[in-house]
């Protein structure tokens, strides 16, 4: 669970987020948008740890982000960025390995619980025929499940990922929303992933955020469409 307590974000001249209280619960899949610049990506990165230039608390699992380090904050979330992966000569097996890093030892050594934790996070998303293909050598699609994969060894409760259909053709971001649907469903995870794709997240999430600068609205999916916030902020779209 994601929870903000008068959380403000923002720049000397513009507040993103002004004064926010809101939860975002286990076992669904939520999208989070917004217009263009309107903060998406800042508040996930402030949400991972990434970003300590706000007010107001963030809490992850019940405990402050400010009261934990980097370590037990990694026993708690994962974040998948926009960028891609195209490491020459490391295997899909290798990058979900580092999903891991949290229970390591100082060299990074996989125990068998490790090595069980990475292949079970690979069978999860399909992958596991390709845990010895090197990510060079494989579609945005394939780069991006392993991606969840690694996200998924880590055993984390939340899950957050910036913008993760931005480089798949549209199947494969069905497919990838379809995926990531059902592990917030059956491994009770609290997912929340940003998006430009306005329908894909009103067709396909369970909840949404709306950035609407300087305020956050958190709805069921069928509220929001009712809402007529979306057309206040976007203008009339078939959803």
């Amino acid at each position: 669970m994601i929870e903000l307590h008068n959380f403000s974000i923002g720049y000397e001249s513009r507040k993103l987020l002004d004064n926010v209280n809101a939860a975002i619960n286990a076992g669904s899949l939520t999208a989070l948008i917004g217009r263009n610049g309107s903060g998406k990506s800042t508040l996930l990165r402030a949400i991972a740890g990434l970003n300590s230039k706000y007010t107001g608390n963030i809490v992850i699992d019940g405990l402050d982000i400010t009261k934990i380090n980097t370590h037990e904050l990694a026993h708690r979330l994962a974040f998948v960025n926009t960028q891609r992966t195209r490491i020459a000569n490391l295997t899909c097996l290798q990058l979900v390995g580092l999903g891991r890093t949290p229970y390591t030892d100082w060299i990074g050594r996989l125990s068998t619980k490790d090595t069980e934790a990475v292949e079970k996070a690979l069978e999860a998303v399909g992958m596991q025929e390709y845990s010895r293909r090197t990510l060079d050598t494989m579609s945005d699609g394939e780069c991006q499940r392993v991606m969840v994969a690694r996200a998924l060894a880590q055993d984390t409760p939340v899950i957050l990922l910036d913008e993760p259909t931005s480089f798949l053709d549209l199947p494969n971001r069905y497919e990838l929303c379809v995926l990531l649907g059902k592990l917030a469903h059956e491994l009770n995870k609290c997912v929340l992933f940003s998006t430009h794709e306005l329908e894909i997240a009103m067709r396909m999430c369970d909840n949404i955020v709306l950035v609407d600068n300087p305020h956050l609205h958190i709805m069921p999916t069928d509220e929001m469409r009712k809402s007529g916030l979306i057309e206040r902020l976007f203008g009339k779209i078939v959803i």
